[in-house]
């Protein structure tokens, strides 16, 4: 009975260990995938903004310098589309658009930047897109993910998840 209740004790402390090793191993996953730097997070910032003020000021050109030819563009309602049917999705929605005040505006605090390391960085917030029908403002918060791909020191996205369109 005595060597069962050691035998016992034994596993225990056995499993025990192993569950605080995992905990640590836990911690350094955490520590590895932490935020980016600050430098890295007003880069990504700064060229959301500077996309999205071309957006907003309608303008397809500069809005789609932003994306790489290899674009591929996942939205949770629209489907999949690439670099050139993105191209013409939102030049459809400009022409629509052309005196509804659309507008794209990012959601403060929410967000978030994250390295990748060898290609560039992982951006996700939330951006509420407004404009105006029927004499009032329509006004809608979405998720967002973009992949951004540092090349020969620019930037471009290469990724786009667009979701939670209720």
């Amino acid at each position: 009975m005595r060597s069962t209740k050691n035998y016992l004790g034994l596993i225990l402390l056995l499993v025990i260990i192993a569950c605080n090793d995992s905990h640590v191993q836990q911690k350094e996953d955490a520590k590895q995938q932490a935020p980016a730097s600050p430098e890295l997070f007003a880069e990504i910032a700064y060229n959301d903004s500077v996309m999205f003020a071309a957006f907003n000021a309608h303008d397809l050109d500069k809005s789609m310098s932003f994306f790489d030819s290899s674009l591929e563009f996942y939205h949770d309602k629209g489907g999949v589309s690439n670099y050139e049917k993105n191209k013409m999705l939102i030049g459809d929605l400009f022409e629509r658009n052309k005196t509804t005040g659309l507008r794209r505006d990012i959601v403060p605090g929410s967000l978030e930047v994250y390295p990748v390391p060898d290609y560039g960085a992982i951006e996700t917030g939330l951006h509420r897109f407004c404009h105006e029908e029927n004499g009032k403002q329509d006004c809608g918060t979405f998720k967002f993910l973009h992949i951004w791909q540092k090349k020969n020191g620019q930037w471009k996205i290469t990724r786009v998840a667009s979701y939670d369109h209720k």
